[in-house]
């Protein structure tokens, strides 16, 4: 997650710089799509720092009231940031734009230091300081997501991210841009044809990129809130280690869920050999954690049921937690106290 997070810092600073310009463009020339793309980049800066503060929390360590530890904190701080775009930039945007086309006015030229400057060229000059900015900071969520992605496809590699903080800062960089090409677009027509209700219509334009772009993090984010399965190389990676003891004779199910971006649940339902005595299906046990655990990073717990194939579970999720009965297996340093231990 260090890539991730290098990423937000990047954003954060660079969004930061391009909302004080946007903002001052918007006050000197009274552009509306001006306006809107600084509003967009101060969103998008109080969105970068949401997001460090769910990595942060994330880290906590388990207790007795969250025995599974912290890790969906990040889920939920950036369901928050998806929230944020929605309300505090889309909306606002359309909002804005829509007062401007029904009182169109042209861009005002603005006086600084008592040199009159003309307010189309100070809307462009800071626009384009803006893409600058934003390229770089793009470049960067880039550079990181590509490490992550493999050779999966862009769209595919999103699906099957669990740290959203990565995706999250990509898609918003990427809307940044097509705000500010929007945006330029806009002003520039604007001046050309001498139209200023194409400064309103840009503006829309950016809120309903903004608003589609919080509407696609909300569906990307929403599986991971609520609990998803860790990805299938995941799970073939664990079926595969179980298939190396001999004295398993049938994988009932493989359950895993993520709790986080590096902190994968197990929950494994096996039918051992009746002829296996009890010793050897200790050690089974806990040579399958280790082999699970050293093939698997992420996965962090590991609890493993012993039942007939024909047991209640075969065949369907479970809804019980394990019985007293079933051996489980979880003896790191993240071991769920007594009586925590549920299905995934």
């Amino acid at each position: 997650m260090a890539e991730s997070t290098g990423a937000i810092y990047t954003a954060a600073g660079a969004n930061l710089a391009i909302a004080a310009a946007k903002f001052v463009g918007a006050f000197l020339t009274g552009s509306t799509a001006m306006l809107a793309e600084g509003a967009h980049s101060l969103v998008d800066t109080a969105n970068q720092l949401l997001l460090l503060v769910g990595l942060k929390r994330a880290k906590k360590p388990a207790d007795a009231k969250h025995p599974f530890g912290y890790g969906r904190e990040v889920y939920f701080y950036a369901f928050i940031v998806a929230l944020f775009i929605f309300l505090g930039g889309g909306i606002f945007a359309i909002y804005e734009g829509a007062h401007k086309i029904e009182h169109p006015e042209p861009a005002a030229d603005a006086t600084v230091f008592g040199v009159q400057l003309s307010g189309f060229w100070v809307n462009v000059s800071i626009l384009g300081f803006a893409i600058l900015a934003e390229g770089y900071s793009c470049l960067v969520a880039v550079k990181a997501f590509w490490a992550e992605k493999g050779e999966r496809s862009a769209i595919t590699a999103i699906h099957r991210s669990k740290d959203p903080s990565l995706y999250t800062i990509l898609v918003e960089d990427v809307a940044a841009l097509i705000g500010l090409v929007i945006a330029m677009t806009g002003v520039v027509l604007a001046h050309v044809l001498d139209m200023p209700v194409l400064d309103g219509w840009a503006s829309i334009g950016i809120g309903l990129v903004l608003i589609g772009m919080s509407i696609f993090l909300m569906i990307e984010t929403h599986g991971l809130l609520i609990g998803e399965a860790a990805d299938p190389e995941v799970v073939r990676t664990i079926q595969a280690a179980v298939r190396e003891e001999a004295a398993v004779q049938h994988v009932n199910e493989v359950l895993t869920q993520h709790l986080g971006p590096s902190d994968i649940l197990v929950n494994l339902s096996l039918d051992f050999a009746d002829d296996v005595p009890a010793g050897e299906v200790e050690r089974t046990v806990a040579r399958l954690e280790q082999r699970i655990k050293a093939k698997s990073h992420n996965v962090t717990r590991v609890f493993i049921e012993i039942q007939s194939r024909k047991g209640p579970t075969a065949g369907r999720a479970p809804a019980a937690a394990p019985k007293d009965s079933d051996m489980g297996s979880d003896t790191g340093s993240n071991a769920a106290p007594p009586g925590s231990a549920v299905p995934a």
